[in-house]
């Protein structure tokens, strides 16, 4: 293995991290002082301007949908090329949607690319790659434990030019979005079928009569307004059966090749989040006393500067690994590295930043610092994509299984 950056990344790189110096972090506070005026005009569930002024130089400055690898559409990155540029971009939690890089747009754009017919990209895709529309994604259900994705009870059922779909959704990404004009829906086509072959997934515009959004959903008390996290009723909702995608029975089918890169990504941008928190956490060890000496030369807080690198290291090393194996053999020969990143990226990112909380005194618990918030995001991502309890599962049987005796 090679972890040499080739040169097209290391010159992204570099642009990158100059354009979130120059414009994104210094856009934090502007960040901020809008959403708490949202707040006050009862104005939560709109574009934030901040972001949106932004977007036009990430473009002009060439960063603009840098996520899609062996794609005529994006960058043309592999999964090793953008792993990290994701990590620059997670120093700041919404930095990645000034880049047109934000999850859950990036997975959906993924899905189109590979699955979708013609008319669905040109219908969908595009808007979404020039940035015009948001999407939201459409999977866990409140009724059911969606951790096991067989559980999931909602239906999408044919009815002559149509399917019909029905159901009760939560904690899907992206839909309290005005701009958010599309979901992609999973549900059952044929609970008869085999265990994995009843799921299929929908494209299902938001506009279609029957959706509603029914709530918000705050997480540590954030609600990502104006992205949410929403629960969504569906009911007889009818769109034409050719927003089907790719095929009845072949949902597991999708969210497998739309969850590998997805885990990447999140991993980065976790692996740039706790690098962030560090340098924090660094900077007011060095600037803070107490009992006589800074908060810097307590030995408590050197052992946690310490292993706070050494994790920070061991994650972004298996990551790129999995991202290396991703490119070399596919996602399906590096599930068990897949698994592994996504326990353990979120567990140290949120450690770190437990730390780094813990070294800001009361300042690291309010909204002063990014801290509350990196934290929030970090421990959240424990349960996105699936929960550690599923990917440890899967891990310890794929090392049993290289112990298990040969039958035969």
């Amino acid at each position: 293995m090679d972890f040499a950056y080739s040169e097209r990344t290391q010159a992204l790189r570099s642009r990158l991290s100059a354009f979130m110096a120059e414009h994104v972090e210094p856009a934090e506070a502007e960040f901020a002082a809008e959403i708490r005026a949202n707040t006050e005009a009862g104005r939560r569930w709109t574009p934030l301007q901040t972001i949106e002024r932004l977007k036009p130089a990430a473009q002009a400055a060439g960063l603009w949908n840098l996520f899609l690898p062996e794609s005529e559409y994006g960058a043309g990155l592999t999964n090793s090329e953008y792993a990290p540029l994701a990590e620059i971009m997670g120093r700041v939690p919404w930095a990645s949607e000034v880049f047109n890089c934000s999850a859950p747009d990036t997975g959906n754009m993924e899905v189109l690319v590979r699955y979708g017919t013609p008319e669905q990209k040109r219908q969908w895709l595009e808007p979404l790659l020039r940035g015009e529309i948001r999407s939201g994604f459409a999977m866990t259900e409140p009724a059911v434990a969606s951790s096991d994705a067989t559980n999931i009870e909602a239906r999408i059922e044919r009815d002559g030019d149509d399917y019909v779909v029905n159901g009760r959704k939560w904690w899907t990404s992206g839909a309290g979005d005005p701009r958010c004009k599309v979901l992609i829906f999973m549900g059952k086509t044929d609970p008869q079928a085999a265990k994995h072959a009843q799921q299929s997934m929908i494209l299902v515009p938001m506009d279609a009569p029957g959706v509603t959004v029914l709530r918000p959903l705050g997480v540590f008390g954030y609600d990502d307004a104006p992205h949410g996290h929403m629960e969504v009723d569906f009911v007889d909702v009818r769109v034409p059966a050719a927003n089907l995608l790719l095929g009845e029975g072949r949902g597991f089918e999708i969210a497998q090749g739309r969850l590998g890169p997805g885990r990447i990504h999140h991993c980065m941008r976790l692996i740039g989040l706790a690098e962030r928190a560090l340098e924090l956490m660094c900077r007011r060890a060095l600037a803070r006393s107490a009992f006589g000496r800074t908060i810097a030369q307590q030995t408590v807080t050197q052992e946690r500067i310490a292993e706070a690198r050494c994790r920070i290291e061991q994650a972004r090393l298996l990551t790129l690994k999995a991202a290396w194996m991703m490119d070399t053999v596919g996602n399906k020969a590096a599930k068990a590295e897949i698994a592994m990143i996504k326990v353990v990226a979120p567990t140290m990112a949120g450690q770190v930043i437990d730390w780094a909380i813990q070294a800001h005194g009361g300042a690291g618990v309010c909204d002063d610092f990014p801290l509350a918030y990196a934290w929030a995001n970090a421990r959240t991502l424990r349960f996105a994509d699936g929960p550690d309890e599923v990917h440890r599962n899967a891990i310890a049987k794929i090392e049993l299984g290289r112990w298990a005796p040969r039958q035969g």
